[in-house]
């Protein structure tokens, strides 16, 4: 069977082969296996200053303090760890986010929801941005925290999260983000930007799957319950055995990151524009989102006369998505798509693109021509 071409970066990443490389030493008798909790041999010292030199690099990608870097299981764990962290024990709290945040982010604010918090969930532009202006247009006396993504993750766009956190700062409010879809696809700066806490993920940037980290602000400190208890490691903010190996993995994948982010973002903006410039004799076909303020390496098109299964189905050579992969198992139309104003039928003419570090121009230039013929011959059989 003929491999697809992959062209679902955004769902997950392959691990970059030096990564994994990297990772081995981690792993078997001969290397470095050891608990790094274990502070009474070599092993576990070893395997400390493994754990120590990762923290490091993924605080350089985010231009953080590498004592801001909390470990976790992936971004849905520092997602969940950040927002509950900030509203545990606490009565009488208004938090804000959006409607079309990743379901991390959803689900933990419903949660809170049944549990008596008010939710303010705003509501995106056309493009799928949230404004500054919206945000000050919620705050109330009781807001404790506001939590919105970076980069969404089916549009690819980005949200002016400096300019919000500086309006957060302002008044006092905590300002979580969600930069999974961000760190390794764009400059991200946590001083700058200013934002309190920040969710990571190693296997959108060539990483692991099962490794993550939280940034928690220190400068002054920001205060969040643990969610996870047994120990009190990560200063207390997450218990449980740190897994070397794919910390070690994320820290080597941030650190490929930083050094080729630049290129990267050019490369991945010319494969956007060989797979735009190979559809454009496609009638029909609209791009979901902003066209400006984006990452380059995600694409969401609507074609129309075409529903995405049935597309999805005709291409079989390409490995693509109609939406989110934590939203798969649900054939509901993309609340992302629908709450940017897209109806149902539009909604379900979508199919989101995402480039990365291993796609080739060719591959690109293949599946454009797969579209434009699956497309055509399907518009031709309606």
């Amino acid at each position: 069977m003929k491999k697809p071409v992959y062209l679902d970066y955004a769902a997950t990443t392959p691990v970059d082969p030096s990564v994994a490389e990297e990772m081995i030493k981690y792993l078997t008798p001969d290397g470095i296996f050891g608990n790094p909790a274990s502070r009474t041999h070599a092993f576990g010292w070893q395997a400390e200053a493994a754990v120590e030199t990762a923290r490091r690099q993924v605080a350089s990608l985010v231009h953080a303090d590498p004592r801001e870097i909390v470990w976790t299981s992936g971004a849905t764990e520092a997602d969940n760890l950040a927002i509950k962290g900030v509203v545990a024990g606490r009565t009488g709290v208004h938090v804000v986010t959006s409607s079309i945040e990743h379901k991390a982010v959803l689900d933990t604010c419903k949660w809170l929801e049944q549990h008596g918090v008010e939710v303010t969930w705003l509501a995106p532009d056309r493009e799928g941005r949230i404004r500054a202006g919206q945000v000050l247009e919620a705050l109330r006396e009781n807001t404790v925290l506001v939590s919105l993504m970076l980069v969404n993750n089916e549009l690819g766009c980005i949200n002016e999260i400096a300019e919000i956190g500086r309006l957060l700062r302002e008044h006092g409010v905590l300002f979580h983000v969600d930069a999974a879809q961000a760190a390794g696809k764009m400059p991200v700066d946590v001083s700058r930007m200013p934002v309190d806490l920040m969710a990571l993920s190693g296997h959108k940037v060539y990483g692991p799957k099962g490794v993550g980290a939280l940034y928690v602000r220190r400068s002054p400190d920001v205060r969040i319950e643990a969610q996870i208890h047994g120990g009190g490691h990560e200063r207390g903010m997450r218990s449980g055995t740190l897994p070397t190996h794919q910390i070690v993995g994320m820290g080597k994948a941030f650190l490929l990151a930083q050094d080729g982010l630049e290129a990267e973002m050019a490369e991945l903006e010319n494969l956007r524009e060989t797979f735009m410039s190979g559809i454009e004799g496609l009638s029909g076909v609209t791009v979901n989102g902003s066209q400006d303020c984006r990452v380059p390496g995600i694409l969401n098109l609507s074609f129309d006369g075409v529903d995405a299964e049935s597309l999805m189905l005709g291409l079989r050579d390409l490995a693509v998505s109609s939406g989110s992969a934590c939203a798969s198992a649900t054939i509901e139309p993309s609340y992302v798509l629908r709450g940017i104003g897209l109806s149902d039928e539009q909604a379900h003419r979508a199919l989101r693109f995402s480039f990365g570090r291993f796609t080739t121009k060719e591959e690109v230039a293949f599946a454009s021509s797969q579209i434009v013929d699956v497309v055509s011959r399907l518009r031709a059989v309606r």
